[in-house]
């Protein structure tokens, strides 16, 4: 049984009786250098809106904070400012590097770690490391920009700023006694040897709504008197309502407007000498007229200045709730009306309690320590990446002037086509810094992990995307807001389905009308796939990025140098799985509704046209996507002349033909004779077209029947070089391209120019995609979790009777299930301590390896070294790298035995077992 207490709040903020998600970490850590804040005229976001600029410019479309939180519409924010009174600014949010400052793109250069959150957000833990020392800002810029992109990134701890232990570990505690109550600890603690001062202000504000349109009021923050050993601030804001933020003992009150100090941004006179910046100027600079003196604004910090003493610790508290100062009198009478009375330590004790019974009741008591730690750190990293988004596209690009229903000839602007988009929602981030923004692709794997803590949320976050206010009127599904109209992989009817298997399991109700709701949606995107990207009508798909960015010999968004167009074998495979998920939707729709047999075989004569496509019948045609020789799918470039060429890199766009793979049970089937026949007619009339594919009318074990591009010779020749541990199987996990382009790059010609790939483990040092995109080597988590769920589909088909070498050459031989488990077992070890006690994710960095205050805590990054583990890219994209706590639970427990048995349920069930 779930944990009895969240599982009550969870359904009462399900059925609107108690708003327990009204106020969560929907606060994003980087609105500076975003889309949204970008109003240029050359669209240099990173460049027009800078972090220097974001302690004195008010943004206009959200906020950021350290450690924060927000109410869900972010009206009212709460985050912790620091300052170690030798930094020359207060530190208010993250820093890190741009594009142009760093050799491998951008990057967060700080150390902090979501440490826990309950699905309401009634207990969130989170840790900031702060130095000591003066922040190193000049030197992370610089000495990043000036090294080669083939070395190494310059980061926080290679400055030396940690040395002798010379930091703060500053954690900072949420715990809600009721929805609008929450008790807030931050604990801080002096780790180096030496006493240190360190001035600490939690702030209040309000994001700023006023200043851009007329007659919208302005809220208001102001000092209330207590009487009594705590301070008080008061938040007024007309939809809002009232607020108060309590502080515990009588503290300096510091106030100023939410404005953009226009003199030192624009060297525009300021309306008001108080401005955005007045608190870091009154802290930092000595200027105590910076701050309202009539205590009254709409940015207020209270200013706790503490001396720790070496290896020693202080606490703050802190109340933000609806209730004014009479309420704790009447509430909490035994206290005397004291907001910090014993009641205070209790509800956080008890939250926290109903945290590790949650936690306790969905993680398997089989696992160790370790294990269960590194699972519940991936899901506090999933909740805490829910953040508001805010951007009216229509507003956004008037006040661009590039509006194409109100301006003539407007400007070209990206997203322009985007206008009839309103997004105004909380929604899972792939990273709240780097990504501060949602990627659709990258949320349909968030949801594989949320639904392990919040299946209602992962239903809202589908029905979001499916939304009329996000898809574009001609079906395409939003990409994320650097280009809304870039492509995608079609991932969100298989996200569909597992949240439906989910919900059926858990016996959810609406689960018919979210699934006809979702079908609906998903079908105009199906059609704009096909319209779209299939030009020629030959069921062989281009769709260009496709994510996987810089994987391939072109930047496929870009326009060939050669002419002609990429006949690509992802984008192909892509679209049978998306042929396939449509097809499982249907039959699950059918079962209730005969009316959706028909879509039913609509989608399976798609996914037959499409297998049929990649490897035609008749000779071994040079311009098939399969190369008999090779026994690989290639992309193929289709010259302006007609003629085409293979480009013969074995990446990730050869082993997704593979994850295109679904079996369909007897029992489905059986209920459903109309449409029995009806494929029957079909395979009789084209049964020669599909003599490439897996035999779809042979029945496999348990009269199972298999939907695959590959046969099982095909299925055979890809298996070799995928578990090959000199090709694709690293140590950690399927790689992103095979390692035999280590010595084997290559090398395509074009004009007198080679275009080269090679096996890259880490980084890559092409400048494609801004420098920031790197498929060429490096193992990704969603990739291998569909071809994890491929190897699940094979196994129900062929059972025990098909095995295989795993690792090629060894001399082992393994089921499908076992090569499954053997890939998630190794995802998994990245994280996991090895024999030596080392953690591959932190490679050789000593401190997070062996010192007690660093080692157990997590980073779930971007992406990882195809050969050593170590994490790379993004450090907090705990988005889809959060996957691997659905693989430590899911493999800790599931039996082949139980793979076959449940393949009788809808065949998502297999890997939904949370």
């Amino acid at each position: 049984m779930v944990g009895h207490e969240e599982k009550e709040r969870l359904e009462a903020a399900q059925s609107g009786k108690a708003l327990w998600k009204k106020w969560g970490p929907y606060l994003s850590e980087r609105q500076w250098g975003t889309v949204r804040e970008d109003y240029s005229e050359n669209g240099d976001a990173w460049g027009y809106f800078t972090h220097d600029q974001a302690r004195s410019r008010a943004y206009r479309w959200g906020e950021d904070g350290l450690a924060g939180i927000s109410d869900d519409k972010q009206r009212l924010c709460f985050a912790l400012a620091l300052w170690n009174g030798k930094d020359p600014i207060l530190k208010e949010r993250l820093f890190g590097i741009t594009n142009s400052e760093g050799n491998h793109g951008e990057d967060v250069k700080e150390y902090y770690f979501y440490l826990d959150s309950t699905p309401t957000h009634s207990y969130m833990k989170y840790l900031y490391k702060y130095p000591q020392a003066a922040y190193p800002y000049e030197d992370l810029v610089n000495t990043n920009r000036e090294r080669a992109r083939q070395e190494q990134e310059y980061e926080l701890i290679d400055t030396g700023v940690f040395n002798q232990d010379r930091y703060f570990d500053v954690f900072v505690e949420y715990a809600k006694e009721s929805p609008e109550d929450l008790l807030i600890k931050i604990s801080i603690y002096n780790r180096g040897l030496q006493p240190a001062y360190l001035h600490v202000l939690p702030t209040l504000w309000f994001r700023n709504t006023w200043s851009w349109a007329e007659n919208t009021p302005k809220p208001v923050l102001k000092e209330v008197s207590t009487g009594r050993m705590v301070s008080l601030i008061a938040a007024s804001h007309p939809a809002l309502g009232e607020r108060f933020l309590y502080c515990d003992g009588k503290v300096s009150l510091l106030f100023t407007e939410n404005e953009t100090n226009t003199e030192r941004i624009f060297g525009i006179p300021n309306k008001s000498p108080y401005v955005k910046d007045g608190i870091h100027k009154h802290i930092v600079n000595g200027e105590p007229s910076a701050v309202n003196p009539q205590r009254v604004g709409t940015k207020a910090s209270a200013h706790y200045l503490l001396e720790i003493e070496a290896g020693g610790s202080k606490e703050i508290r802190l109340r933000l709730c609806d209730g004014p100062p009479s309420a704790f009198g009447k509430t909490y009478a035994e206290t005397g009306g004291d907001p910090f009375g014993p009641q205070f330590d209790m509800v956080l004790k008890r939250r926290k309690e109903a945290a590790d019974e949650f936690y306790g009741a969905i993680t398997p008591p089989s696992l160790g320590e370790d294990a269960r730690n590194t699972m519940r750190q991936a899901l506090a990293g999933m909740l805490w990446s829910k953040q508001y988004y805010f951007f009216d596209l229509g507003t956004w690009l008037k006040e661009h002037k590039a509006h194409p229903l109100h301006f003539a000839s407007s400007r070209k602007c990206r997203n322009q086509g985007w206008y009839h988009m309103v997004n105004d929602d909380i929604i899972s981030m792939p990273d709240k810094w780097e990504y501060p923004w949602y990627a659709a692709w990258d949320l349909a794997f968030h949801t594989v992990a949320l639904n392990m803590v919040d299946p209602d949320f992962t239903r809202e976050q589908i029905q979001l995307m499916l939304s009329e206010v996000y898809l574009h009127p001609s079906g395409q599904i939003p990409a994320y807001e650097w280009n809304f109209g870039d492509v995608n992989p079609p991932v969100h009817a298989w996200a569909t389905l597992f949240a439906h298997s989910i919900g059926q399991r858990l016996q959810i109700e609406g689960g018919l009308e979210f699934l006809k709701d979702a079908f609906q949606k998903l079908l105009i995107n199906f059609t704009w796939w096909v319209n779209r990207k299939d030009p020629n009508g030959r069921n062989i798909f281009e769709g260009g990025f496709l994510g996987l960015d810089n994987i391939g010999v072109f930047d496929r968004s870009a326009k060939l140098p050669t002419g002609g167009y990429l006949e690509q074998a992802d984008g192909t495979a892509w679209m049978a799985l998306f042929s396939q998920n449509m097809l499982e939707l249907s039959l699950e729709l059918a079962a209730q509704d005969p009316a959706y047999e028909p879509m039913a075989l609509k989608f399976l004569e798609h996914f037959f046209w499409i297998a049929a496509a990649v490897d035609r019948v008749g000779a071994n045609y040079a311009d098939d996507l399969w190369d008999e020789e090779d026994g690989f799918f290639y992309d193929l470039l289709r010259m302006p002349n007609g003629s085409a060429t293979r480009l013969k890199v074995r990446s990730l766009v050869g082993l997704l033909p593979l994850c295109a793979t679904t079996v369909i049970s007897p029992e489905t089937l059986s209920r459903l004779p109309w449409l029995i026949e009806r494929v029957r007619n079909f395979l009789k009339r084209n049964g020669d077209m599909l003599a490439y594919i897996a035999p779809p009318d042979k029945p496999g074990v348990k009269g199972r029947y298999l939907l695959s591009v590959l046969n099982e010779t095909k299925f055979r020749r890809v298996l070799g070089r995928m578990l090959d541990e000199e090709r694709f199987l690293s140590p950690y996990g399927i790689r992103s391209l095979s390692r035999w382009h280590l010595e084997h790059p290559y090398v395509f010609k074009v004009h007198g120019e080679e275009y080269k790939v090679e096996y890259l483990p880490a980084e890559s040092t092409t400048g494609m995609f801004g420098g920031n995109s790197n498929w060429r080597g490096p193992i990704w988590f969603p990739v291998n979790l569909l071809i994890i769920r491929a190897l699940l589909q094979f196994y129900l088909y062929y059972g025990e009777s098909f095995t295989i070498e795993c690792p090629t050459g060894s001399g082992r031989r393994m089921n499908l299930f076992e090569v499954s488990r053997e890939i998630a077992n190794r995802l998994s070890r990245i994280f996991l301590r090895n024999e030596q006690g080392r953690r591959p994710v932190y490679g050789g960095t000593e401190k997070f390896q062996t010192d007690p205050h660093w080692r157990d805590y997590l980073l779930f990054y971007e992406y990882f070294h195809g050969d050593n583990g170590a994490g790379l890219g993004a450090s907090h994209q705990t988005g889809w790298t959060g996957l691997v706590a659905k693989l430590i639970e899911m493999f800790s427990h599931l039996t082949a035995e139980q793979v076959l048995e449940e393949g009788s349920r809808p065949v998502t069930a297999v890997y939904s077992r949370g």
